[in-house]
């Protein structure tokens, strides 16, 4: 990633996109502006260690920011 990218990109979509490069599999779930996470395969053991110790421990404002930048469960 360059500089540029670095600079406008949000830290919840770093670390969405961190958790995704380390083959996390949770998708989110958006339904009337409430987002929900689903995971129907476990993730591999460096992203289930990734989204316990960063996203887990988030508030529950901050944690939503990075579910929505999961890819969704209702587009391929």
């Amino acid at each position: 990633m360059n500089e540029t990218n670095k600079d406008t990109e949000t830290r919840s979509l770093r670390i969405a996109k961190e958790y995704l490069r380390l083959g996390g599999h949770r998708r989110s779930k958006i339904d009337d502006n409430i987002t929900t996470v689903r995971q129907w395969e476990k993730d591999p053991p460096a992203a289930e260690r990734f989204w316990q110790e960063q996203v887990q421990s988030l508030s529950a404002a901050d944690r939503k920011q990075v579910e929505d930048f999961l890819p969704s469960i209702n587009s391929p």
